[in-house]
């Protein structure tokens, strides 16, 4: 896959064209000026490019700015193309001439020139200024209303020579890293993949996109998603910060698998736990990993362990056991460990249990505690049972007779089954079915 890279000053529509170009929602839009912070990638489909979204250039040279600008000057430098994008409502700045030649000096990667903002001519400043910054001639287009999209694939297909597509990166294990703000999620991913991809400073808020990020860790190639630290709703007052949570929650569903992590030094928050009932509810395998493990007294670190598994235990009944391991992000200790876990419970969770055994073990569970009557007073009788689904894994029980049945005995059923089957880690659903036989 050859990378394309979106550059430019803030402002001038890069996210809203990368939503555009790749038809996501990943990157985080907004009128403000230097919402973006992280570079995100994405796969244009059925074409073999991955999109990346930088931060606007800027020339602060501390803080949060530098770090965002200099994530985007790497990412220009490993560019196989360039799309330059500026704002032709503005028109040419001197902002736009600098970075035009910083991007001159930093790759020889083909650049296209994007003026973005075009859907109204009339409000267009002079188009031929822009091609003092010597990318050639400029492409009209519009992100919001996806106009010149068309123009922008055929100019990426010239230049894309006996490329195909990768349509294994689509079947990529997707691991999204949640948690709440400044417990290390982004120090995490900076191990996994290597390098300093994400921003880390001592301050929640940070991250505000979802950036999903293509490594190989641990033998495995994998689609990392690091997201924004969620907090309490009563905490949150910024609009941004509501955008990027909603992104947080989306990335439950598009991932895999997820990592909740958490502070191991503290007590675990009812945030974390609303969390983790997300996941839970949407059939996910979860993993709690305790980060900061290092910095817990080694006297203490059993019994706390021991603490928050009966906590995770008590507070949900979909998983038998809550996969919880400690690591440290910053030393690196225990991240091995934790996808080792992960891998194997995916290919658990990805396996096809014979029908046989699925009916031996549900008829033992029925020898030994008989169902409840139903409301009528009508016995149920449990006829066939098999796997009718994976990620998460699915039984179907045919059911004659009564068809309330309660909660509390499938969950019986389902503790049972997980045991048996060794599912103690990762979500199983039981359905019922009801028999269409008319003898029964």
């Amino acid at each position: 896959m050859k990378k394309v890279v979106i550059v430019g000053r803030p402002n001038t529509g890069k996210s809203t064209l990368f939503n555009a170009l790749t038809n996501t929602r990943d990157a985080l839009v907004h009128d403000r000026p230097g919402v973006t912070r992280d570079t995100i990638s994405c796969n244009i489909p059925n074409r073999p490019w991955t999109v990346f979204d930088t931060a606007g250039l800027e020339t602060d040279k501390n803080g949060i700015a530098r770090n965002s600008t200099d994530m985007a000057i790497n990412a220009i430098e490993k560019a196989d193309v360039i799309l330059f994008v500026v704002d032709g409502k503005v028109g040419l700045s001197q902002m736009d001439l600098e970075w035009a030649k910083l991007v001159h000096k930093k790759t020889k990667a083909p650049a296209i020139l994007l003026v973005n903002k075009t859907e109204s001519l009339k409000r267009l400043s002079d188009i031929n200024e822009f091609y003092k910054l010597g990318f050639g001639e400029p492409i009209l287009i519009s992100a919001e209303h996806k106009r010149g999209l068309d123009i922008i694939y055929e100019t990426l297909d010239k230049l894309s020579v006996n490329e195909t597509y990768d349509e294994q990166n689509t079947q990529k294990l997707k691991i999204a890293v949640l948690g709440q703000p400044n417990v290390g999620k982004s120090t995490f991913v900076n191990h996994i993949i290597g390098e300093q991809r994400q921003i880390v400073m001592d301050a929640p808020g940070i991250t505000r996109d979802t950036v999903k990020i293509p490594t190989h860790f641990y033998g495995r190639d994998i689609i990392l998603m690091d997201t924004a630290g969620l907090r309490k709703k009563s905490n949150v007052t910024d609009d941004i910060e509501t955008l990027a949570a909603l992104k947080s929650l989306d990335a439950i569903e598009k991932a895999n698998i997820i990592i909740l992590i958490v502070d191991g030094t503290k007590d675990i928050e009812k945030q974390s736990l609303s969390i983790a009932s997300k996941v839970y509810d949407s059939g996910k395998i979860l993993c709690i990993a305790l980060n900061k493990w290092d910095l817990v007294n080694q006297e203490e670190r059993d019994e706390k362990l021991l603490k928050l598994k009966h906590q995770f235990s008590n507070s949900f009944h979909q998983i038998i056991k809550p996969l919880i391991l400690a690591i440290s992000a910053k030393n690196g200790t225990g991240i091995q460990n934790l996808f080792k876990r992960l891998y194997e419970q995916w290919e658990i969770s990805n396996t096809e249990a014979p029908t046989s055994l699925i009916n031996r073990i549900i008829e033992k569970l029925v020898s030994e505690k008989q169902p409840p009557m139903s409301r009528l007073k009508r016995p149920m009788k449990i006829k066939f049972a098999r796997q009718t689904g994976r990620h998460p894994i699915k039984i179907t029980i045919n059911v004659g007779g009564a068809s309330d049945i309660p909660e509390s005995y499938t969950r019986y059923l389902r503790r049972g089954l997980a045991t048996a089957m060794k599912w103690e880690h990762i979500p199983v659903t039981i359905e019922y079915k009801k028999s269409e036989n008319p003898f029964d």
